[in-house]
């Protein structure tokens, strides 16, 4: 069950069998069907999780009932709203599952814990931290700046892993595209291949 979780945390930084021991008992396991939410919008986010198995996305829809793809989650991302997690306020994303899934979940207090108690662990979420940054940085260029077939040629080259297992709809809220845009640069990019 933390296999997944301990290989992500020992690929980043160097820690201990005893540390990996204390990390485990910070967590509780968490089974999703698909479609069963993680986070609803308007509840307060109580735990950051961690995908062990199967694929979350994380939304928020806007007053016509069109959901607005912030993030996918694949085994061995984290995910939350952050916000609604670190302020205890109310979230303003749903997260579901796309597939059955397994999350390892950590509590504010429990984090706030585990990282005094286990100093490498801090280490650990900086680096997390500075990645997403860098992502979401790299993203907003590729929003604001790229076309829609540049956007979905991005996507594939960078996550190819996502074109297999992300509905297409979903890729294309995810990228900020019609649905048919999407199937149009796909049906091109195919008969470009062939």
């Amino acid at each position: 069950m933390f296999e997944v979780l301990l290989s992500h945390i020992e690929n980043k930084v160097d820690i201990t069998n005893e540390q990996k021991n204390q990390v485990q008992s910070f967590f509780t396991f968490k089974k999703l069907r698909r479609k069963q939410y993680l986070l609803q919008e308007g509840d307060i986010c109580r735990s950051l999780s961690f995908v062990s198995k199967g694929l979350l996305k994380s939304y928020f829809s806007d007053e016509k009932g069109n959901e607005h793809i912030n993030i996918f989650a694949f085994e061995g991302w984290w995910i939350s709203d952050f916000n609604s997690f670190i302020n205890q306020e109310k979230s303003v994303l749903n997260i579901d599952a796309i597939e059955e899934t397994e999350v390892l979940m950590i509590t504010l207090e429990n984090y706030e814990k585990m990282l005094l108690e286990i100093p490498v662990m801090d280490r650990y979420f900086r680096i997390l931290y500075q990645n997403s940054l860098v992502t979401k940085d790299y993203r907003l260029i590729v929003s604001n700046g790229y076309t829609a077939e540049e956007k979905y040629l991005q996507l594939i080259q960078k996550n190819p892993e996502m074109i297999k297992r992300v509905p297409h709809n979903l890729i294309a809220s995810y990228l900020g595209l019609a649905p048919e845009t999407v199937s149009r640069i796909r049906k091109k990019n195919s008969l470009n291949n062939t």
